[in-house]
């Protein structure tokens, strides 16, 4: 190492890439005979591109869909030329002539998208399809406009909007998919996303969009024994330093030590993803020790109750527990936004 190296990360993320790579395979088989294709928007969910991309690749993935134009370069770094959706679709003159120059498919979502993609000189796109979730999509009413029968549509889709729950919209919206279906000229169906994909086959139509999931979230209870953790965040310790009696801990003295106590420094933050909803109950971890966290998470520092460790040290790295479904519940957070708040001080890595 020479002076102008930069030294060694203190937040690192392991990322399993076997475990991404199963979790697609599993969900494709679930998928019947409809194939699975991949959400890599958000920088994959806060995983990475740069990590998720090689092995969603090697897993067998040929279908990936990012939501903004600015999201496109990176995945054509990893793997080019392949079927990629531009979720958000164009809304402009310029956005058209990327797609096009560049090959991937935008998603039509309204009547002036697809005026937009025709003025461009049109091509294959794909179209979204407004079911019920009332977002993005081509209201079921417009789907007779000639600028839409003009579209060359390959992927026709839509979003279920509680398919984590059991309820009767996902059977509607279901139903209006299938007469939608019926009305456009298409290649493929998409209606799926993970937790559409534990629905049953019904929903899987011709390809399925899985995001979360493959990236260790549990998007229903189905799930559970079929998807594996793929995340695993550490930090350094900074400090370790002890207290006495009384001393307080963090902003606003939220904690305030009844005893002597041994307490670390901890390299995480809310600037790294871990907000201070995670301090109030939780913990960190050392060789399976839990290390109750105290006072408040701030920006770049968390402070643990480290007495049960005697032997960690400055510079050792403590885990950041990252099992989902079990930190979402904890923290009243949803696994999107533990996973996409992600900060991009970690080292990212295998």
């Amino acid at each position: 190492m020479t002076t102008t190296d930069l030294p060694p990360a203190s937040l690192r993320l392991h990322i399993d890439a076997d475990a991404l790579a199963a979790n697609w395979q599993a969900l494709n088989r679930l998928s019947g005979s409809a194939r699975a294709g991949a959400a890599v928007k958000a920088e994959a969910y806060g995983v990475g591109v740069a990590q998720a991309l090689p092995a969603l690749l090697s897993a067998g993935a040929r279908d990936f869909f990012v939501a903004h134009w600015s999201e496109v370069p990176a995945v054509l770094r990893h793997a080019s030329p392949l079927q990629l959706s531009v979720l958000h679709g164009v809304n402009n003159a310029a956005e058209a002539a990327y797609a096009r120059a560049i090959g991937a498919r935008p998603v039509i979502n309204s009547l002036h998208q697809a005026q937009v993609w025709a003025q461009a000189g049109g091509g294959a796109c794909d179209l979204m399809v407004d079911t019920g979730i009332n977002r993005l999509g081509v209201a079921p009413g417009d789907l007779a406009e000639p600028v839409i029968a003009a579209l060359d549509v390959d992927l026709l889709m839509s979003h279920l909007a509680s398919a984590d729950e059991d309820g009767p919209l996902n059977a509607r919206q279901l139903a209006r998919f299938r007469e939608a279906a019926s009305q456009v000229p298409h290649q493929a169906l998409s209606l799926a996303n993970s937790a559409g994909i534990a629905l049953g086959r019904d929903y899987a139509l011709d390809l399925t969009r899985p995001g979360l999931s493959l990236y260790g979230g549990i998007a229903r209870p189905e799930l559970a024994d079929v998807i594996a953790q793929v995340v695993f965040p550490q930090a350094a310790v900074i400090q370790r330093r002890q207290l006495a009696a009384g001393d307080s801990v963090g902003y606003n003295a939220t904690f305030t030590a009844r005893n002597e106590l041994e307490v670390a420094t901890v390299s995480i933050g809310y600037a790294d993803g871990f907000l201070r909803c995670r301090g109030p109950g939780g913990a960190l971890q050392h060789k399976g020790i839990a290390l109750p966290i105290l006072g408040r998470v701030s920006m770049d520092m968390t402070v643990v109750d480290c007495s049960a460790a005697p032997d960690l040290s400055e510079g050792d790295f403590v885990g950041i527990p990252f099992d989902l479904p079990v930190v979402a519940k904890i923290s009243g957070l949803s696994q999107y936004e533990l996973l996409t708040t992600l900060g991009k001080r970690f080292l990212r890595g295998s």
